[in-house]
């Protein structure tokens, strides 16, 4: 599929990024940098104000003077209003990238090439955020669905597996490789659990998993500050393989996975995979060492879609933490506007998805919908100038959520967990679930 060939990084990009410095001992790398800036230092507009783009390009630091930019200006992933290449002299050129009727994102990406090599650089407007208005619509049958579903898998026998990874466990908390059964016998959802070794009542963070196929090592980090956590995979498959495996079956098997059985809601891959989380808190509540009085869920991107669905869905969690939500309003893109990851609704794929069957599958998975029913606190957080899961979404998501709720945007970040981030949800969680 066409799709899958131009996005084929996509499945990585959804997961949380890390960023890989390599130091060379002998000639420095030049810096270069595009910056993209707006006339409002909060980059929020009302509805009707022109926002102004102010374009550098530097290397080493210095402002580079007569060099020709390309600019593209459009509402997230929709046909650019503008494009042209200009010329930025004396180092700094100002373009009016004009405004929005309605509420939403207006985003200003530029391209420059410095010694044959091409350079990138953006930033987005913001247009009255509060007044965004999800696209997304709950079907009438859409608690009695879910409740019905859970009902179901929780007849399944839970299964657990718990094998001790001694290695890893010669410290303060002892590290398992779990699984345990989810929607039907024999379909098992595999994890690191890590929880302290000194006796004790402990609170409980489920980490939950961007996009993609990959290994995981769970999170020993809050672990040692006394939380016991649990990090799934979704695919049903051990979490400890080498890597040559998991590559195989994102290019194979696991293929665009969020594509797969769209059309029916009873088959669609996520149902598993949303029924599996709930499954994974059902888990963690028969441990003897959880106080389940302090539940909690945390995620980014995918993740932050299941934290959402998971708190929405099973009545012990008692809190969620999640960053830049996939699977969030879908259908953005039948009104003119971003849709959310994975954009089986992009006009780039010609309508391959567009059928009613599958247009009406989405709606029981779009994250919006478990927003609506969403009843515990909540801190949530993304950038502006994220390309994979469109900030019109994520509010939308969030515009909808009618418990307790903090935002923490970060506006110039994109798909990825910044410091700031990780730094203020790990307080957030820890002072939530009362971890001194």
């Amino acid at each position: 599929m066409m799709y899958g060939k131009r996005n084929k990084g996509l499945i990585i990009l959804c997961s949380f990024f890390f960023l890989f410095v390599v130091v060379h001992a002998q000639t420095p790398v030049p810096s270069i940098a595009v910056i993209v800036s707006l006339d409002h230092s909060d980059w929020k507009y009302s509805s009707g104000q022109d926002a102004l783009f102010t374009i550098a390009v530097e290397k080493n630091g210095r402002t580079l003077k007569d060099i020709v930019v390309h600019i593209e200006i459009d509402a997230e992933k929709m046909q650019a209003i503008i494009v042209k290449d200009s010329l930025v002299k004396r180092g700094r050129l100002t373009i009016n990238g004009g405004t929005l009727s309605q509420p939403g994102f207006l985003r200003c990406i530029v391209t420059a090439e410095v010694d044959g090599k091409k350079y990138r650089g953006l930033a987005t407007a913001a247009f009255s955020t509060d007044s965004i208005v999800a696209t997304a619509q709950m079907p009438q049958d859409f608690t009695k669905f879910w409740k019905q579903t859970i009902m179901a898998v929780r007849k399944i026998p839970i299964d657990s597996r718990m094998n001790l990874i001694k290695e890893r466990s010669t410290g303060p908390i002892n590290i398992y490789e779990v699984s345990f059964q989810s929607c039907r016998s024999g379909s098992r959802i595999y994890g690191i659990l890590c929880v302290p070794k000194k006796e004790g009542s402990y609170p409980v963070v489920l980490k939950l998993p961007g996009a993609g196929v990959r290994a995981y090592k769970g999170d020993t980090a809050l672990a040692e500050k006394g939380v016991i956590t649990f990090e799934i995979g979704i695919h049903g498959i051990p979490v400890t393989l080498p890597n040559e495996v998991y590559y195989n079956l994102a290019s194979g098997a696991l293929y665009e996975y969020y594509f797969s059985n769209l059309g029916d809601k009873d088959r669609y891959y996520y149902k598993r995979v949303y029924a599996g989380c709930v499954r994974a808190i059902d888990f963690l509540l028969t441990l003897p060492q959880v106080d389940s009085s302090r539940v909690a869920v945390f995620g980014g991107s995918q993740g932050g879609a299941l934290a959402i669905v998971t708190a929405a869905l099973h009545e012990h969690v008692k809190y969620v933490a999640a960053l830049y939500p996939a699977m969030s309003d879908l259908t953005g893109y039948f009104h003119h506007r971003a849709g959310g990851w994975p954009h089986m609704f992009s006009p780039s794929l010609n309508g391959i998805f567009e059928k009613p069957a599958m247009i009406e599958t989405a709606g029981y998975y779009d994250v919006v919908n478990f927003a609506r029913i969403l009843h515990v606190p909540g801190w949530y957080s993304w950038g502006y100038n994220d390309e994979v899961c469109p900030p019109v979404t994520a509010y939308a998501v969030y515009n909808n959520i009618h418990a307790p709720k903090e935002l923490f945007i970060t506006k110039e970040t994109g798909h990825w967990l910044s410091p700031q981030q990780a730094e203020e949800s790990t307080n957030w969680l820890l002072k939530m679930l009362k971890v001194k």
